[in-house]
């Protein structure tokens, strides 16, 4: 690879983090083809982007954009990089602990979302977060619970009403 190849490389590094809300680490040692292409089309389909990159490459992308200190320790061996946005920052945290606990292997070196860094010992909490569309699906359901009871409220007021009117016709009809 030469000069020109190797500052495109970096340049690409440098662009996929700047678009990136989330950038995880992991250490994909172990597994084989066939389980790495399976993990890629499922990041795929999330909209997440895995790529493999050599780690001098990495480090200095990381050092050019003055970017994600703890990242410099954490590229050793074998490193796969995962690039989210907002809309799915978590949704690598849930797909490594799921590949990890069936298959004892893809591990979480470490991540930054937004500007905090998360460990490997973070994995659980983050995969345990919930997604935007998660979280929007709870507002809505917070927002309509109410509405829903306003709605079953002058229901039972109707019901009643209609009750009433109905006792007060059979007594005038007896």
């Amino acid at each position: 690879m030469d000069r020109t190849e190797k500052a495109e490389v970096i340049e690409e590094i440098k662009e996929n983090i700047n678009k990136s809300t989330a950038v995880y680490l992991v250490d994909y040692n172990g597994i084989d083809v066939e389980e790495i292409n399976g993990l890629r089309k499922q990041m795929r389909e999330e909209g997440l982007k895995y790529k493999v990159y050599k780690n001098t490459f990495m480090q200095k992308a990381i050092s050019d954009l003055d970017k994600y200190p703890e990242f410099s320790n954490l590229l050793v061996g074998m490193t796969g990089v995962i690039f989210a946005n907002e809309e799915n920052f978590v949704t690598p945290a849930k797909i490594i602990k799921k590949f990890s606990d069936d298959k004892k292997k893809f591990s979480l070196k470490g991540c930054y979302i937004d500007t905090t860094f998360y460990g490997d010992k973070d994995l659980k909490t983050l995969a345990t977060m919930p997604t935007k569309d998660e979280v929007m699906a709870g507002i809505v359901g917070s927002i309509s619970a109410p509405i829903s009871g306003i709605v079953g409220a002058v229901n039972a007021v109707m019901r009643d009403i209609v009750g009433l009117v109905d006792e007060i016709c059979k007594k005038k009809a007896a």
